[in-house]
């Protein structure tokens, strides 16, 4: 009942017994409840049809809270959200690297304090963490970050904060955040293309996750486009990240002497090395200069990316879709038409419907936004026929109807 409040911005208790199916007697009652508990208010009323106006709800943005980490080599993401996932406050610190995992959770939770504290929250009004990266649940996650595979980043990290933890995968997290955000509308199967250092993607299902039974479904970076490909880190060939994704067009920038140079990929740094994240930002903007070759890294990488879209889109039977993630955000120009033109030519179901294509209004902080919004939808929106969280929040937080 939270949710569809939340969706709806207000709503009447007519609204609401319309939308939920429960009986008037049920809405009164839960009604009364979450505006005793503080969730609820009532604000103002709707405009007279002929009888007595109808008393308007709404969530209460302040009555709770809850912080997002996005964990990757790049940077860390940090942001506060109010209870209907509005960003509050939000920092960015160095990525991961080669820090040692405890390292990280120690710098992790200190920032979880200041930015609670620095926006002047009580804190009992924080509902937990959650905390997402491209690693959570395998052992054969990315490279750059493989060695987080098995480390208890759940229970460490609530040691360290003091706070709940909800783990997730940064793909699946984006298109939460998407969807809390208000972009999907009334769409009923959508899904969150997220391309940062890899390719991954995030299902909803009617506004639940499809999560699969290890929380990586929607993995496209690992769908085969070339059966003679080049080998993948995950032990196939020829897969979308191998062919395609930022790291092989970095790859293939670097193994031109002339676009190494244009791009400023051949000069020597101090420090530690650029992300591959960086580095295909940099063939963007030579792209971008009319560096020809570059634009045809970019084009072909984006051909194959909408090829296993397209894939997922028939499979999944989409109605939107939406492009998120920091390589996505810097790269959209090229690779929002090559999908759309992929899915206007050759999408199954092209005939009955289209799918919507756009670029995410919040691609670089999506995965932390949406890993603040797992922790309110761990509370709004437990996940049906007995799906759980990779954390059980419901011990340390009061659950709500």
């Amino acid at each position: 009942m939270l949710d569809v409040i939340r969706a709806a911005g207000t709503i009447s208790r007519v609204g609401l017994a319309r939308a939920t199916g429960f009986t008037g007697a049920t809405i009164s009652t839960v009604v009364r409840r979450l505006i005793d508990d503080g969730l609820v208010v009532e604000t103002g009323r709707a405009e007279s049809t002929g009888g007595k106006p109808r008393v308007l709800l709404r969530l209460a943005q302040d009555a709770r809270y809850a912080v997002g980490v996005h964990l990757d080599p790049v940077g860390i993401t940090h942001v506060l959200t109010d209870l209907t996932g509005a960003v509050v406050s939000r920092m960015t610190s160095a990525g991961v690297g080669t820090e040692d995992a405890s390292v990280v959770v120690e710098r992790t939770a200190r920032q979880v304090d200041v930015l609670v504290e620095g926006a002047g929250i009580d804190r009992d009004r924080v509902l937990g963490v959650g905390v997402v990266s491209a690693t959570h649940g395998s052992h054969t996650s990315e490279p750059a970050m493989r060695y987080w595979g098995d480390y208890p980043i759940g229970t460490e990290l609530r040691e360290a904060v003091g706070l709940p933890v909800v783990l997730g995968n940064d793909a699946t997290a984006a298109a939460i955040g998407e969807y809390w955000s208000g972009v999907v509308g009334g769409s009923s199967v959508f899904a969150a293309v997220y391309m940062g250092t890899g390719v991954g993607a995030g299902l909803l299902i009617d506004g639940v996750p499809y999560l699969g039974s290890s929380g990586h479904a929607g993995e496209i970076g690992h769908v085969c486009v070339d059966v003679d490909g080049p080998p993948c880190w995950c032990g196939a060939r020829g897969c979308v990240e191998a062919v395609a994704g930022p790291a092989a067009v970095v790859a293939r920038a670097r193994a031109d002497a002339d676009l190494a140079r244009a791009a400023g990929l051949d000069r020597g740094v101090d420090g530690p090395l650029p992300s591959v994240a960086a580095e295909f930002t940099a063939v963007v903007r030579a792209a971008r200069r009319g560096e020809p070759t570059a634009r045809v890294l970019l084009d072909r990488s984006a051909r194959r990316l909408a090829v296993a879209v397209r894939g997922l889109a028939n499979v999944m039977d989409l109605d939107l879709l939406v492009l998120t993630g920091t390589s996505l955000s810097a790269a959209g120009p090229v690779y929002l038409p090559a999908i759309r033109r992929e899915l206007d030519q050759a999408f199954s179901a092209r005939g009955t419907h289209g799918v919507e294509v756009r670029m995410s209004s919040s691609a670089e902080t999506a995965p932390a936004i949406g890993a603040a919004t797992m922790v309110l939808q761990s509370q709004l929106v437990p996940l049906r026929a007995g799906r759980r969280w990779p954390e059980d929040l419901s011990e340390a937080v009061p659950a709500h109807t």
